[in-house]
This record gives structure tokens, sequence and C-alpha cells, in this order.
């Protein structure tokens, strides 16, 4: 990213209803990117800032990478689109059968989409199916888990329990129920990794299956470790134990993994360092380092042929499916990433990075207005307490500032969260420390 780009504002910002955003106070205050590179984005008045959050959770090899890239570039000049229904291209078996090899266990078949609120509701209904196709047609009820998030189409959104993210929406789908969170701070605040106390928590889910029966319930999903929330790291044996559960009452266990995967937590995948194997984990984000929308459900071979042998000849196996499903330039960008991650053994390197990371993010616990620390892989919490009847002012107010002084990141509720490219070095890992103890010291 040289600093000579030439920079552009819009001149026109009341078009645009951005996502997630204070709109009103974004327009009067616009935060505008024009570049990127390594772990540097370029504002439109010519400054570098640290991404402190790897875009969203996603640009796991940095900004800009240039073999990512180049194939993009390669793939729009010698094909733009091919449909994913009764036809096909290279790449999406290519992609396909490199993410089983790297998924855990029989995870082997992949079917693709293109964020990770499609993989969701995707995996959602490949569940139900499946059960009906078994003759257990019964099974339609879903568990989600309070606090989780699982994206925002209907499916997502009612297994998800962030509060806001539904409460505007209605009653959303019928026959839902929610695992109580597994945040415990009262025995678990600053814990360094996985927290020691809260297996337990997953023994809710024996009470719903008493509340429901167990030949009702579908699917259980959850976010191996809840990212949006706030950053809730799982407690050590908790997701064990849910795996123990749903296979006793044959239940399907699906892992949210959007934000954990691909080198996240320091593995390809959060089960994969836990030795987990769900029955089926939906992906995102990482998996083409954000350069086009993709995603996936990655599915146990017992589902895949349960679809392929219940359907008659020559009919479809599974009616659901997206127009950009597998899309060219989407797997182009997958392969490449997929192969810079192995090349440049960016998991391993995460995994490295972590005791760095962990020391740096706990030094901030004497820093002004902090309650609490969580971390796990590259990914850091800073609970900051909450502004009397503010909620989230006071996380907002210090991502303002620090973006000011050069660092930008994720707030969640009243927590700052950072998860940084896994290309980051040392030195912006102090820096990005250093900036936020500023800021926070600053704050009245």
């Amino acid at each position: 990213m040289s600093d000579s780009v030439v920079t552009i504002s819009p001149n026109d910002l009341d078009s645009c209803w951005k996502p997630y955003t204070a709109n009103k106070q974004f327009k009067s205050q616009p935060r505008i990117f024009v570049a990127a590179e390594g772990i540097h984005y370029l504002t439109d008045d010519n400054r570098k800032i640290i991404d402190g959050s790897a875009g969203m959770w996603c640009v796991n090899a940095g900004h800009c990478n240039k073999k990512i890239v180049a194939a993009v570039q390669e793939q729009v000049a010698r094909m733009d689109y091919s449909t994913a229904f009764q036809t096909g291209h290279p790449g999406e078996f290519e992609v396909a059968a490199k993410l089983a090899l790297m998924a855990p266990g029989d995870l082997d078949h992949a079917i693709f989409a293109n964020s990770g609120s499609e993989a969701v509701d995707t995996a959602l209904k490949i569940a139900l199916a499946y059960h009906r196709l078994r003759g257990e047609g019964n099974r339609t009820r879903l568990i989600g888990r309070e606090r989780g998030y699982h994206g925002v189409g209907f499916g997502g959104t009612s297994v998800g329990g962030i509060v806001n993210n539904r409460k505007f929406f209605g009653p959303l789908l019928n026959g839902v129920d929610h695992l109580p969170h597994t945040h415990n701070p009262e025995k678990n605040a600053f814990s360094r990794g996985q927290p020691k106390h809260g297996a337990d928590r997953a023994d809710a889910l024996e009470d719903l299956i008493a509340l429901h029966d167990a030949s009702t319930i579908a699917a259980v999903i959850v976010e191996p470790m809840a990212g949006s929330t706030g950053v809730l790291v799982p407690p050590i044996g908790y997701l064990e134990r849910l795996r123990e559960i749903c296979t006793k009452h044959g239940i399907l266990l699906i892992f949210d993994e959007v934000i954990t995967g691909f080198g996240r937590v320091g593995a390809a995948f959060a089960s994969e360092r836990l030795g987990i194997v769900p029955d089926m984990m939906t992906m995102a984000k990482g998996l083409t380092n954000a350069t086009v929308p993709m995603s996936g459900v990655m599915v146990r071979s017992g589902i895949y042929e349960t679809f392929i042998e219940s359907a008659p000849e020559n009919a479809i196996d599974l009616f659901h499916g997206y127009t950009y499903s597998g899309h060219p330039l989407a797997t182009a960008a997958a392969k490449a990433t997929l192969e810079v991650y192995l090349e440049e053994g960016l998991f391993e390197r995460a995994r490295e990075m972590e005791p760095y990371w962990e020391d740096a993010v706990h030094s901030l616990r004497d820093a002004r207005h902090v309650i609490d620390i969580r971390n796990w892989g590259l990914v850091g919490a800073i609970e900051l307490e909450q502004i009397k009847d503010k909620p989230t002012a006071r996380a907002f107010d210090v991502f303002l500032r620090c973006f000011d002084k050069g660092l930008t990141f994720r707030t969640t509720g009243d927590t700052v969260a950072w998860s940084p490219p896994l290309i980051i070095e040392k030195s912006h890992i102090d820096d990005m420390v250093s900036i936020l103890r500023e800021v926070l010291d600053e704050t009245e």
C-alpha cells in the first residue's frame, strides 16, 4: 500500500443505509477507507489504521494478499459465472476436496453459499430434512443459545440469542428454544484461554430435552466461541459435554465456525483444537480471506449419504441452494486462500503467537474501566465498565478515539473485541495495546 494512493471521498453519504451502524453519527463523522495492505487500512485523509479486527473477523491472511488477488483476477478474465444447478466448474470441486481434508473427522462433504447467515440457514434446513428422510419428521425443534449469533436470516436470527437482533422482528420461527449462555464473570473473570468453570452449563440441554422430548428436537447449534456477543470462550469440557448429550439423544450438533474457522483460535477449526466432530459445521469469513463473499456447510458422510440414497434416480436430492453457490470468483479466492494458509503456516503461526498475544491483552488488566479480559487463540476481549444507564456508550467512545489514534476494531456492548490478521507481528500487538491503554487512561 503506497502512501501516494489517490484518495477520493464520496460527496453524498445520504443514499446508503449502512448495516449495524449508527447512521446519523457516522454520516456526521464518516470513517472512510480507500485502500488496504497487510494489517493496515488507508483512510481518505491518507492515514494508516491498524486493523485490529481483521476486517470483521475475516481477513486472516492480511489485506490484498498478492496470490489471492491474482487468482481472482485470472478467474474473472477466464469465466465470470457458472450456475451450480445441474452444471459445475472445477473450482467448486477443488475447494470442497481441500475442505474435506482440512475438516475434522468425517465432515467430508461441502455445500456452498455466500455468507455466514446463508450457511446457518442451510445447515438448519439440512437438519430438518435429514430427520424427515429418516422417518423422524417430528424432529422439528431447533435449539440455540442465549447470546449466540448465527447471522441475520430468519433461521439464524431465531436460534440466535442477542436481544437487539431479535426483538424488532416479531416471533420469528416457531419451535425454537435456547440454552443458557456460558458467561460467568463471578468465577471466570480474567481467565486466560478456556475458563475452568462452566462445563456443567451444558447439562441444561438435558433439561430442554426433558421439557420438549428428544423425539421433537432436530438440532442444537452453537458457536464454539461466541464472538459477536463479546468473545465468550467455551469453558473446559462444555462443548465435549454437548457432543455427548446430542449423540445420546440422536440430536444433530452444529458448530457455527464462521468466526472460529481458518486459524482464528490456533487451528484450522475450533472443533479440531478441541478434538470434537460436530455433525455439521458452518464456515465463511476466512474461507476466502473476505476477498469474495463465500460460505459453506461441512456435512458428515452419513448425513450426505442419506440424501443421496433417498432420492429417486435422476431426481434432485436437496431442494436448496443459491444463485451464487460456488461462484467461480469465490472458489478461486477460496482455493488460493487455503493454499496461502498452508504455505505460510498461518494456523501454526497463530498458535505460536498466542502466548505473546495473551500476555499483551491481559497487560491491560489494570487499565481504567477494565472489568474483565478474555482470550483464546488470536482473539481478545477487553470488557469495560458500563456508564450508568448508557450501555455501549463507553466502548463506542473508546472506539472513536482509538480510530483517531490509528487503530480500529469491533465493539459489542461495552466490550472491545480484537481479532487481528494472523500475519500480525509482535510490534503491531504492542501498538494496539499502547493505543488502547492511552485512550482508556484519558477516559473519564
